[in-house]
């Protein structure tokens, strides 16, 4: 089959990669558009292989048909561990969902990755509940752009923090206040308590480093941080006396490596309690561009520029 390799750290399309073996619950999907997200982009470098035991092809999330397995036929989007830049994928049951009414495969390869890792971080580890002061970083990216979503109509203030250029994106998507990324490390604590007359309940940050102090600072009494990405660095300084005060939480959160179980459940979850929201149209997959899979090396270079807001998609 036909499938995204690495060559000297860039991507190359090759016609004789073998295709995928099934295991035991598997199903084989004819892929028809896979998305692109940054952990693609460190794996292309060598910095975040696959986990033991699954395909070196990259690529997280996918949409397409269902070629072998149980519901033959039906139009899945699929949570993977990896092997989604390729013609077929190896898909365990568990983690494939419908693809919502009306959405086209590349809207659906915009879903899985990023709305399951907001709905985790801020759902099942942040506690997010109504009214409460939220801090999305980086909101105009593919997590930032579903995490905006899933707090609108539930949190009583928004703040999200992206470059100038994307405020008006992330206020469309339910961002109630916005600060300009290049301000947080001096600003955050006070945008948050002008925003809302108190700290933040929740952050999720995917930056890192940089805005490790900014966090501990702008969270109110019991705050959460949720921390999903080190873009800025994996080391900073944390204030303890800050921490043990007003009785933080600082939690560490990847969805990768998680265990299959734990993906099912996490599957499920969103499944039974979010996924009709994109058939209202309350949720929406935000499709930033689509590139053929030939194409694959663009589509990491516009993703590094940090020239989208939302997802970029490959069509297969």
């Amino acid at each position: 089959m036909r499938a995204i390799v690495v060559k000297n750290g860039k991507l190359e399309l090759a016609s004789d990669v073998p295709d995928p073996v099934l295991r035991e619950g598997d199903l084989l999907v004819r892929v028809r558009a896979a998305g692109v997200n940054r952990a693609d982009l460190l794996q292309r470098m060598g910095k975040y292989p696959s986990p033991p035991g699954e395909p070196e092809t990259i690529g997280m999330e996918i949409a397409g048909e269902i070629l072998e397995g149980p519901r033959r036929g039906d139009r899945v989007m699929a949570l993977l561990a990896g092997g989604g830049y390729a013609e077929k994928a190896r898909v365990p049951e568990p983690q494939a969902m419908p693809i919502p009414a009306r959405l086209s495969f590349e809207e659906a390869a915009a879903i899985p990755e990023v709305f399951l890792t907001a709905w985790l971080n801020l759902v099942l580890l942040g506690g997010l509940s109504k009214g409460q002061v939220v801090v999305v970083h980086a909101a105009a990216s593919g997590v930032g752009t579903a995490a905006l979503q899933l707090c609108r109509g539930v949190a009583s203030v928004i703040l999200a923090t992206a470059s100038p250029a994307k405020h008006d994106a992330c206020r469309a998507l339910g961002a109630t206040h916005v600060l300009a990324r290049d301000q947080v490390p001096a600003r955050l604590a006070q945008a948050v308590q002008a925003a809302a007359g108190r700290g933040a309940d929740l952050i999720l940050d995917m930056v890192g480093a940089s805005y490790l102090e900014a966090n501990v600072a702008a969270l109110s009494l019991q705050g959460r941080l949720c921390c999903i990405s080190t873009l800025s660095g994996a080391k900073g300084t944390l204030d303890l006396g800050a921490l043990l005060m007003r009785r933080l939480t600082v939690l560490g959160s990847t969805l990768r490596t998680r265990s299959p179980a734990q993906k099912a459940k996490l599957v499920r979850d969103f499944s039974e309690r979010a996924l009709p929201r994109f058939s209202s149209g309350e949720l929406k997959p935000v499709l930033a561009k689509t590139f053929p899979i030939a194409d694959a090396q663009a589509a990491h270079d516009a993703l590094q520029r940090n020239e989208v807001v939302g997802k970029v998609v490959l069509v297969v």
